[in-house]
């Protein structure tokens, strides 16, 4: 049997546009007229899809629609979306900062949230007296909290501060305090959104650590909101993916982070070229191409390379003016976030590259020797060392597995690189 431990129903969550509250007076009567007649909110009715980019007709929009699934106990579950997909959303539903317009959801025990930062403290109170304040707005009874404080204390790292008002407090230091609060005072569920990016590597490797020993030590409950694919990967169990206030696909994290890297970098045109709208300026880039050139010579734009290929990289750059000393930089980073290579012009040649008007920048990759596995591409412009333009993850290739070597054997494993290198053996 299941130890379902949250479980939510056709949740769904709709805003009207521009305004704090339910909108105008004339709209309140309306629902109240509906509800005493025991008719269904008229407004339930009308609404558009949550998508941040597109100018919408309507004045009410749907930050969630039609949200389900179930939690276990002791399971981490990552929730995973663009920005202004509705993951804070169904987070502060979760945790009852805000209630859903339709649905319901069903807990078993506290839960304890790390929405924003400083979220639950008063900048007025010492450190000491908000984790008291907090302990006690989770449930916990003062000796509950005094049992842990020291723990906590020596977890949150601020004990030298720890008797100061947190509005002395950097961001860092009151996101720190509030985790350790979160995380040590033992509720059922832990909510946590993107704060943890606000402390240092060494924090987030320790709070990283630490939900895991919570999850699987002691069986408690994880739901984590991140943009660091890396981090999900490595803590959750479950994958949630959200796109435009709607659940896309939920299961494994692998495969979910997955379709997230995919829906995000590879929506462009199947060839594999992206057009920027430009703005005016005096030299911006116009238009960005990957090309793959196989073992014949022939070229082509594709969204995937043959492991082993050679690849271009095209930077077309709009110039109205002579342009001096331009430098140019590729970045490949993998769909955990980790990055792969920089390869920088101006590390590479020593001639000064310029130009009377508009270019294309060309970058020959010939010896990349890419592992099989989806990339994203990032492309900077500089002028005398000062970026000019900068587009970062604009666009996305796989790598497809191949026999580089002739053997018949591909090479396996999490790796980034294959290497061409020469084995031999001599008698002692």
């Amino acid at each position: 049997m299941k130890d379902i431990i949250l479980k939510v129903e056709n949740i769904s969550k709709q805003y009207r546009l521009g305004t704090v509250g339910t909108g105008t007076l004339s709209h309140d009567l309306n629902r109240w007229w509906h509800t005493i007649r025991g008719k269904e909110d008229p407004y339930l009715k009308v609404g558009e899809t949550n998508d941040r980019s597109s100018k919408g007709n309507s004045e009410y929009v749907w930050a969630l629609q039609d949200i389900n699934f179930e939690v276990e106990r002791g399971e981490v579950l990552g929730i995973i979306g663009k920005n202004g997909a509705g993951k804070s959303t169904l987070l502060k539903i979760l945790s009852k900062v805000t209630a859903p317009t339709t649905g319901t959801i069903k807990s078993r025990g506290r839960i304890a949230s790390l929405l924003e930062v400083g979220t639950g403290f008063n900048p007025e109170l010492t450190g000491r007296e908000n984790i008291y304040l907090n302990g006690a707005i989770l449930g916990m009874t003062k000796k509950e909290i005094t049992s842990k404080l020291d723990e906590i204390i020596a977890f949150s790292g601020c004990e030298r501060y720890i008797d100061t008002p947190t509005k002395r407090y950097s961001s860092g230091m009151t996101v720190r305090l509030a985790f350790a609060v979160a995380a040590f005072l033992e509720p059922e569920i832990l909510v946590v959104d993107e704060v943890l990016a606000v402390g240092d590597a060494e924090f987030q490797k320790k709070a990283i650590g630490k939900m895991q020993d919570i999850s699987r030590s002691e069986g408690r409950t994880v739901l984590f909101v991140s943009h660091n694919m890396a981090a999900v990967k490595s803590l959750c169990t479950k994958g949630l993916l959200i796109e435009n206030g709607k659940i896309v696909m939920q299961g494994d994290i692998d495969e979910a982070v997955d379709l997230y890297m995919r829906r995000s970098v590879f929506s462009y045109q199947s060839n594999n070229y992206i057009d920027f709208k430009l703005t005016g300026k005096e030299i911006q880039i116009s238009r960005f191409e990957i090309i793959s050139i196989n073992s014949k010579g022939e070229r082509h734009i594709s969204n995937s390379v043959l492991m082993g290929n050679s690849i271009r990289f095209k930077i077309h750059v709009e110039a109205v003016r002579k342009v001096h000393n331009i430098k140019a930089s590729v970045i490949l980073t993998n769909t955990n976030g980790i990055k792969v290579t920089a390869i920088r012009s101006h590390e590479i040649c020593d001639n000064v590259f310029e130009s009377d008007g508009s270019f294309v920048f060309e970058l020959h990759a010939d010896d990349l020797n890419l592992m099989p596995g989806d990339y994203l591409v990032t492309i900077a412009l500089a002028e005398n060392n000062e970026t000019i333009s900068l587009k970062e993850e604009c666009l996305g290739f796989s790598v497809i597995a191949n026999d580089v070597f002739g053997t018949g054997k591909i090479p396996k494993g999490n790796y980034f690189i294959f290497s061409r290198a020469k084995w031999e053996l001599s008698q002692k």
